[in-house]
């Protein structure tokens, strides 16, 4: 799981905080197993991940192959509800 951990911080990361709209990646990993996981990453809006996906998400892709078996599933939802940004706002108040 280390070299999970450090692929998404040295490698996956740099490139998301480079990307026009992205927020936030949590990473999920099922404990005691380390070979099972969950990545959610939020954008500021759809059309911010679609541009994502169609760019750099090959790249991505290509640094997890070292680190996982298998080709992660990628799929797309719409936040239906959130406090994130609530919280962000009392923090900044």
């Amino acid at each position: 799981m280390r070299r999970f951990t450090q692929t998404i911080e040295n490698e996956i990361l740099p490139l998301l905080k480079k990307q026009h709209g992205f927020q936030d990646e949590i990473v999920f990993v099922a404990p005691g197993s380390g070979t099972e996981g969950i990545a959610i990453s939020l954008w500021d809006k759809k059309e911010d991940a679609e541009t994502y996906l169609r760019g750099q998400l090959s790249r991505v892709l290509k640094a997890l192959a070292k680190v996982v078996d298998g080709t992660p599933e990628v799929r797309n939802f719409e936040v239906a509800h959130s406090t994130l940004q609530e919280t962000t706002a009392r923090v900044a108040a």
